[in-house]
């Protein structure tokens, strides 16, 4: 059997078994008046508990019109910009703005450099850049944002720039009352008001992801209107693409198929799958419940074959069309803009099928609280985690873990064999890599090279997630601490050639990173997860070995 639900330029098409499995769940969310009232902005569907979060943050089902003024009100920036020859826009954000902004700029094959990161290396080879043609937005007020804002307004000072000069280097987007806006104001930073009741991860079409995309040459006109398109037809019991789908993932949710696992096939959305995945992981991963997102290379890729605990999920072509991946239960298939809307209703609604708050982030702030308080007791030197040498060491590569771990495990890939034997049965292995996204991009790859050896040594694979840290601890951070508690972890550090200061603050980029990688990885043995740690003496060559450790 199969159901194709088609609005608004978006076609949801559901296959086989996962039909009557959702049927029952769509019929329930029809009766209880769902599509009205969440369109309505009804703060209640999520429980009397969650009421007052959600009464302020439903305004992103009104920012396909709300956010069209941004065209006028970056008329004035954008010409300042191009008048100074500014056309290299750097995005200093986190979560799902900077992922949203980098899938619209990807997709509309703008150039946006995006910095959700503190890796010294990463900062540097942007800062090693044209300085003279490049414009910074800021859209992110945590310790990062504020740490990387501090590192550019030095790097152009020493560039030679002063005064309003060097302010017009910053565009600024934060909301009205926040800490980041009064800085942009005393300085004189061009400022853009985010919206109060949007917040990071269900704002992928407000101003904190559509700044910096529009300044890069993206035409954010065309992403609103084809959200408008689908936003029509969100009212509607039936006829609802976003309503199938979220009925689709709150039963897979709530059956046994909690792992979705995203494959694109000709979707044309470059990066969209990031964006989703920190959506799903984020909104719905609380209170012991939740789906969690596993992006895959592809349809033939490590990790996309049918499992009993998988809901398979294909982006771009229909599952009852001819080619790989043809067997998958859900597909979906529509323009970018369009795309963000249907995620973000249907994730809205699975929480409700599941009973939680989606916009809650009750497990966040752990690693956070677990950061500063490694800075604070770790000033003048590098923060550290455990202060016991490796369990192994070969070559370039050293694993730390917690006593007895590994199982007498003599050679690297005896010790990732039993690290991934360990997994628990309806379990995962995340890969956290604090490393440099482009100088040590291969560090990716290890992902597909884990999921097929896994599926040697398992009788039933573990899915194997891959997050850059620290960009993982705002998307899938959430899932991690507050999901179903079956995760195992493998972090990966990097030696640093060299650091960068952060002006005005007691630590450095370098000692952040690491205080960010240790500070979650001591949430986590908390918690009670198995979690190792693989720290590379020289990146290159350390990555080199893991590949051939696995491959």
């Amino acid at each position: 059997m199969t159901s194709v639900v088609t609005a608004g330029g978006i076609s949801v098409t559901i296959r086989g078994v996962v039909v009557d499995e959702s049927e029952t769940v769509l019929d329930r969310l029809v009766s209880d008046g769902v599509p009205g009232a969440l369109a309505s902005r009804n703060a209640k569907l999520w429980g009397p508990d969650a009421a007052p979060l959600a009464a302020h943050r439903l305004g992103w089902l009104g920012l396909p019109e709300t956010s069209r003024y941004l065209r006028d009100r970056l008329a004035g920036p954008a010409a300042d910009a191009r008048d100074a020859g500014l056309d290299r826009i750097v995005l200093v954000a986190s979560g799902g703005t900077a992922l949203a902004a980098e899938a619209m700029c990807r997709t509309a094959g703008c150039d946006l450099v995006v910095l959700d990161t503190t890796d010294p290396h990463e900062v540097s080879g942007v800062l090693a850049g044209d300085l003279d043609r490049t414009l910074v937005v800021v859209a992110d007020d945590g310790v990062e944002g504020e740490s990387l804002r501090r590192v550019f307004g030095r790097a152009f000072s020493e560039a030679g720039l002063s005064g309003a000069e060097l302010a017009r280097r910053f565009v600024v987007v934060a909301e009205e009352d926040s800490q980041l806006a009064q800085a942009a104001r005393e300085v004189g930073h061009h400022l853009v008001l985010a919206e109060p009741d949007v917040d990071d991860r269900f704002g992928a079409l407000g101003a904190r992801a559509l700044v910096p995309a529009a300044l890069a040459g993206v035409d954010i006109d065309v992403l609103l209107e084809e959200a408008s398109r689908l936003a029509a037809a969100l009212r509607q019991p039936y006829d609802n693409p976003a309503l199938a789908f979220g009925a689709a993932l709150g039963s897979s949710a709530l059956g046994p198929r909690d792992k979705l696992v995203i494959a694109d096939l000709g979707s044309g959305l470059a990066g969209f799958a990031a964006w989703a995945e920190q959506l799903v992981a984020g909104a719905m991963g609380k209170d012991g419940k939740g789906m969690l997102p596993v992006v895959v290379e592809g349809v033939d890729s490590p990790g996309f074959e049918l499992a009993d605990d998988l809901r398979r999920i294909i982006l771009g072509r229909r599952p009852d069309e001819p080619g790989p991946g043809r067997e998958a239960g859900v597909s979906v298939a529509g323009p970018l803009g369009a795309q963000f809307l249907l995620w973000e209703y249907a994730v809205a609604v699975a929480c409700r099928v599941i009973g939680v708050d989606p916009f809650a982030e009750p497990d966040t702030g752990q690693s956070r609280e677990s950061t500063a308080a490694l800075l604070r007791s770790e000033e003048g030197t590098a923060p550290t985690v455990v202060r016991r040498p490796p369990e192994l060491v070969e070559g370039a590569v050293e694993l730390h873990a917690p006593e007895d771990a590994l199982g007498g495990a003599q050679t690297l890939t005896e010790a990732l064999g039993t690290i991934l034997e360990g997994v628990e049965d309806g379990g995962y292995l995340a890969v956290l890599a604090y490393l440099d996204r482009s100088a040590d991009a291969s560090a990716a790859g290890l992902r597909p090279l884990l999921a097929a050896r896994g599926a040697k040594v398992r009788r039933h694979p573990a899915p194997v997630t891959f997050g850059w840290g620290p960009r993982y601890l705002h998307t899938a951070g959430q899932y991690h601490k507050g999901g179903p508690a079956r995760g195992a972890f493998l972090q990966i550090t990097g030696a640093a050639a060299g650091d960068v200061a952060v002006p005005g603050r007691p630590y450095s980029l370098g000692e952040l990173q690491l205080a960010q990688a240790f500070g979650d990885l001591r949430v986590l043995r908390s918690l009670g997860r198995p979690a190792f740690r693989l720290h590379l003496r020289d990146r290159a060559e350390g990555l080199a070995q893991l590949t051939a450790a696995l491959g």
